[in-house]
């Protein structure tokens, strides 16, 4: 992966989680056969409902509709670059754990002369993001076939 063009402080928020949520504890309340079990329930698949929460889980929620299966988070500034601030929408688009069940848009806002104004989001931006959900996705698929 080349993150050369990538602004530094967004990518390392949107990566990191997704290593640190693979060292994570199974204590948090929200087993992989709760996520097995809802898959139908919720409307969308479990495993990109689950990935995209928990790859998206340092930025603050704005709507969350597992029914849906959309997910908008509200913006976020990171406080290593706070000229910059991101907002992300996750549609989840099928009951399969599949690349094409998924859609992810990045909005983007620089800070100008104390005004927000809207800037162009790399279109990797949000194909990396994807990825990311569907890692911890079948990470958390594969764990469930060997917890059987």
């Amino acid at each position: 992966m080349k993150f050369k063009n990538l602004s530094f402080g967004f990518i390392l928020p949107i990566i990191f989680p997704v290593f640190l949520a693979a060292c994570g504890s199974d204590d948090d309340g929200f087993s992989d056969s709760v996520i097995k079990d809802r898959t139908s329930a919720i409307g969308v698949n479990g495993y990109l409902w689950r990935g995209a929460l928990d790859t998206l889980s340092f930025m603050p929620m704005e709507d969350v509709d597992s029914a849906g299966g959309v997910i908008i988070t509200d913006w976020y500034v990171n406080p290593d670059v706070s000229t910059e601030r991101l907002k992300v929408a996750v549609y989840i688009l099928d009951r399969a754990l599949r690349a094409d069940g998924l859609k992810v848009s990045v909005f983007r806002q620089e800070l100008v002369n104390g005004t927000w104004s809207n800037a162009s989001v790399r279109a990797a931006t949000a194909i990396q993001i994807e990825d990311a959900i569907l890692a911890r996705a079948r990470e958390l698929r594969l764990k469930s076939i060997d917890d059987k």
